[in-house]
């Protein structure tokens, strides 16, 4: 049964882990970036339609009920990111490597060490929040019946935080390899079945009772497990460009993985750190003000999926390239990767920065709502394209495991736009439009050191790599 369900049973066409390689390395830069990336964009997208479906069903179990998810949310927001963005990225990055270099034992086995780390740090987790989540919690804000509803969905999404682990890292390693398409397949087949069970379980349906908040949870468990199978199931089959085995571990295979996968876990860090902080200095200035900040911003995590979508294939790309000695072309990759998402960040930006009434309106028509997420789009949507540029370059330096400066740039964006915008409004009585000011100087900046960063690199892995044509 299980055969029938997976996404690449029985694919005897599928390219194979060298053929994916050889389109890497030879194939035009922009198509293949494209076939890369459509995948992941098109799982990230279904991933936030069914998070926006389950909160809809979570609402109709009241304020206090929501309050409670609400602050579960970013915990396990940060999770994910680490899992997939951090470490997963350092696991696709020395996959990539190995593959480019044609080292497939190595290649394998990073495969097997993934599985251990998702294990250990998914426990670690599961841990951490299992024994302190009602602490942190309550620092959080919530209390009483918010508070029981926090931790009733938090202990079992939580409890299965190595499945989280498992998943991210198992799908981290296809896309080092080149596959893309497996991990989307599966992720869009447990999306398919999660949106009609996660309101069953927490409203009840037929035989099914109402579990409440623990439906959701309980939901998102089956999900994940349900995943892991698959994954399991494909990479232990001969259909998959890299298998799931045991192999010895090896501390240098640790360290190929760790050490750009905490760097880039900071990086994410960073980022959640910067948005709880700016959003805390914006709910300063009122309820309006954090209300159409909110509405504004919405816009920002939108390009998150397109952004990651492409950067993984980025990443890939560059790493495999890199891995065959193949500097020159690595270079193409990432600055081909840079100028389309340059060009897709800042043409949103622009629009919106001239007619932000086009995005504003289609949430409300409070015009002290408005006027503040008109500020914020205004200053802040034209520098959309330094991000952009930046996070392409991010992924790139993790291709290259070259991540240092990109994570030290969104240093200076944190301590800029979060840091700086404090203590303006705090000891400087900056008014909202300078805030947005200093958001968009950090998103300038944040762009501005990785895009010089970047030119370093490069002339380093020149002159470090021999050249193959």
């Amino acid at each position: 049964m299980m055969t029938k369900l997976l996404p690449n049973a029985n694919r005897s066409h599928e390219p194979t882990a060298k053929q994916l390689t050889t389109d890497i390395l030879v194939g035009p830069i922009l198509p293949v970036m494209l076939r890369l990336a459509l995948p992941t964009v098109a799982v990230l997208v279904v991933q936030a339609l069914v998070g926006v479906v389950e909160t809809y069903f979570v609402s109709s179990l009241g304020a206090d009920v929501l309050a409670g998810v609400a602050v579960v949310f970013p915990v396990l927001m940060l999770m994910q990111m680490m899992a997939n963005g951090g470490i997963g990225g350092g696991l696709s990055s020395a996959i990539s490597r190995a593959s480019g270099a044609g080292r497939w034992q190595d290649a394998q086995a990073l495969v097997w060490h993934g599985v251990i780390i998702a294990g250990v740090l998914g426990a670690a987790f599961a841990a951490i929040i299992l024994i302190g989540g009602e602490a942190l919690y309550h620092v959080m804000g919530v209390k009483g019946p918010s508070l029981s509803a926090a931790l009733a969905y938090s202990n079992l999404v939580f409890a299965g935080s190595p499945l989280v682990w498992l998943v991210a890292l198992l799908s981290a390693a296809l896309r080092g390899a080149g596959d893309t398409k497996t991990p989307a397949r599966i992720t869009l087949l447990g999306g398919a079945i999660l949106l009609p069970l996660s309101p069953a379980l927490i409203m009840g349906w037929g035989p099914i009772p109402p579990f409440g908040v623990a439906g959701a949870g309980i939901a998102i468990l089956f999900y994940y497990l349900f995943a892991t199978l698959l994954l399991v199931r494909h990479m232990r089959s001969a259909n998959s460009v890299i298998k799931l085995s045991i192999a010895p571990l090896s501390p240098r295979l640790f360290k190929d993985v760790l050490g750009v996968g905490f760097l880039s876990a900071i990086g994410t860090v960073q980022i959640n750190l910067t948005v709880t902080v700016v959003t805390a200095v914006v709910g300063l200035f009122g309820p309006d003000a954090i209300a159409g900040y909110g509405i504004a911003s919405r816009l920002d995590y939108l390009q998150i999926p397109l952004l990651f979508g492409l950067g993984t294939a980025i990443m890939t790309m560059v790493g495999v390239n890199i891995g065959a000695g193949k500097k020159q072309r690595a270079q193409r990759i990432a600055w081909v990767g840079a100028a389309v998402a340059f060009t897709f960040t800042e043409l949103i930006g622009l629009v919106v920065a001239v007619y932000p009434h086009l995005w504003l309106s289609l949430f409300s028509d409070d015009h002290a709502i408005l006027a503040a997420g008109t500020r914020y789009l205004q200053n802040v949507a034209p520098f959309y394209g330094a991000i952009g540029i930046a996070m392409a370059l991010y992924f790139a330096g993790q291709g290259a495991k070259r991540v240092l400066w990109p994570v030290l740039a969104g240093t200076v964006r944190m301590v800029i736009a979060a840091g700086a915008g404090w203590l303006a409004v705090t000891q400087f009585e900056a008014d909202l439009a300078s805030l947005f000011n200093i958001v968009a100087l950090s998103a300038f900046a944040y762009g501005a050191i990785t895009v010089v960063a970047s030119l370093a690199i490069g002339r380093k892995i020149r002159a470090a790599v021999p050249t193959i044509t």
